[in-house]
């Protein structure tokens, strides 16, 4: 009798909370999901992509606040060795995602993504003081039509080019911890000259929302063609003012709060 009873009142709560039709495997998500993406039309992938002469480790900060955030990121190691491996590399990633993602990318990364950026898993795009090339445009070649402010750019005899250690700090990272940017500055990687003359077919941007952060005082590419970018992208655009071309590092809660942006609007955008 006692346990008819207990059994009874235990249905009879489960019937109340979950509903009459509810079992162990039709419980909402949003019950269990962390707050921040319990809503079924945000996305909860995100893909990092890093640009020239770093690696994806600059992405730490960002990545941090966005997994605590209840987001499932992944920061892809690209090579930086020819454009098409990195497209590659970045493609590799995107087909390990469970579902829709978002793609996030500094300076040379935005070429790539650019084009990697139109697999159908793919549901935004976010440059952060990153190049978005047009149909027939490379990144070298919008950079002479607005030229940036650095000197420091060395071309090795092999191919590779690199920053000039000395003037690192200056050129890539003036608002980091000076010893900050002379690590990344002695780590750096150094890429293939040629991935920067890559010609760019089918850009991403004109079919996925995009968003858009400017440097405003970055020295690597010029805040000016950062602008072009965004404004012929349609981005919804950010701007920091301070920022050098560090910002991904700098500014990681700003530029988090801009992919959660995308993340939750871009179901909702063309």
């Amino acid at each position: 009798m006692k346990t008819s009873l207990k059994l009874g009142i235990a249905a009879l709560t489960f019937s109340i909370f979950f509903g009459s039709n509810a079992d162990a495997h039709t419980i909402n998500k949003s019950t269990i999901l962390p707050p921040s993406i319990s809503n079924s039309q945000n996305i909860k992938n995100i893909v990092l992509v890093h640009g020239a002469f770093v690696d994806g480790s600059g992405w730490k900060p960002v990545y941090n606040i966005l997994v605590k955030k209840g987001y499932h990121v992944t920061v892809v190691q690209q090579p930086l060795t020819t454009f098409e491996g990195d497209v590659a590399a970045v493609k590799r990633i995107i087909d390990q995602q469970n579902g829709p993602c978002i793609l996030v990318a500094h300076s040379y990364g935005g070429a790539i993504i650019t084009t990697a950026g139109i697999d159908p898993k793919v549901a935004g795009l976010v440059y952060i003081a990153a190049h978005a090339p047009d149909s027939g445009e490379s990144e070298a070649g919008n950079g002479k039509l607005y030229p940036s402010a650095y000197k420091s750019l060395q071309k090795g005899s092999d191919g590779f080019d690199y920053i000039d250690p000395a003037k690192f700090y200056a050129d890539f990272s003036a608002d980091l911890p000076k010893e900050q940017a002379e690590f990344m500055a002695n780590s750096q990687m150094p890429t293939a000259d040629i991935v920067f003359h890559a010609i760019i077919a089918n850009p991403a941007w004109k079919v996925k929302p995009s968003w858009y952060m400017v440097a405003k005082s970055d020295r690597i590419i010029n805040p000016d063609l950062e602008r072009m970018y965004a404004k012929r992208a349609h981005s919804h655009t950010v701007e920091i003012a301070g920022a050098s071309h560090s910002v991904f590092e700098s500014h990681p809660e700003d530029v988090a709060k801009l992919i959660i942006e995308a993340a939750t609007q871009s179901t909702k955008k063309k």
